[in-house]
């Protein structure tokens, strides 16, 4: 397939090295010389604007930080305007289920199919090719945007129309904040009890309370440590789906208050 890509950073660029090793032809953004030199490293072609990225391109990934920049880039006659008709936009960045919608409303016009395929996991499980995937979008779309998807996903998982990608993986990173404040709370009762946290965070993975949360919070030491080396993007996304949920008239319940014990570190109560 013939691939424009926006966003080679912390993610993008697993994900371009994916791509060129599993035969896609790849081009990405390349105006400084830096870009340029990365662009060369990742096995890609440099182009110097999103109209030359995108045009007869099969599809066009999106992957940068924040919600803005996805509509900054998106909402534009510079990409959706040089798209061809026919292609598909894959948008991997998280953010409100709104955002890929209004962006699907213009793409339609021009015969563009959207899917919202947020991820679950970080840059080494890209390179390992078994980040996961949560898709929202037509049948139609998903399934031409699979072999790409599939150069560095594994599970790609289709959870509903568009927009539902966005959602599944709100929740999911809401119930990862909660879980990460349920330990940062089993830490200080610790301490009420006299057991240290090394000792504790060696010993919990091994019983019934474990989670994919302590297991990342034991390999970094402490609670602490985890929640400050994590805590920037677990907080944007909760920022997210508060904003979503409200606007959709419903909250986070009892998540609430775990969740914000996890960005934080603070006592829930």
């Amino acid at each position: 397939m013939k691939v424009g890509f926006v966003g080679t950073g912390r993610m993008g660029a697993p994900m371009v090295r994916r791509l060129v090793g599993a035969g896609h032809d790849v081009r990405v953004l390349g105006r400084t010389p830096e870009q340029l030199s990365a662009a060369k490293d990742l096995g890609a072609t440099p182009t110097d604007g999103l109209a030359e990225l995108a045009r007869e391109a099969d599809a066009v990934v999106v992957c940068v930080f924040t919600d803005e920049q996805v509509r900054q880039v998106c909402l534009t006659d510079d990409l959706l305007g040089a798209m061809p008709s026919g292609s598909v936009l894959v948008l991997h960045t998280t953010g409100s289920p709104r955002t890929a919608e209004a962006i699907a409303d213009r793409a339609g016009a021009r015969g563009v199919g959207v899917i919202d395929a947020p991820v679950s996991g970080g840059p080494h499980d890209i390179t390992a090719g078994t980040v996961t995937l949560y898709i929202g979008g037509d049948d139609q779309a998903v399934q031409q945007a699979l072999p790409l998807l599939s150069s560095y996903g594994d599970p790609v998982l289709h959870v509903g129309p568009l927009g539902f990608g966005q959602r599944v993986k709100l929740i999911n990173n809401t119930l990862f904040a909660a879980q990460i404040g349920i330990v940062a709370e089993a830490v200080r009762l610790a301490g009420r009890l006299g057991v240290d946290e090394a000792t504790l965070l060696s010993a919990l993975p091994h019983g019934s309370g474990t989670s994919r949360a302590l297991d990342s919070i034991a390999r970094v030491g402490s609670a602490a440590g985890f929640i400050g080396a994590v805590g920037e993007f677990i907080g944007k996304d909760i920022a997210v789906v508060r904003a979503t949920v409200a606007d959709l008239g419903s909250d986070l319940g009892l998540l609430d208050e775990v969740v914000d014990a996890g960005l934080s570190g603070q006592k829930t109560r």
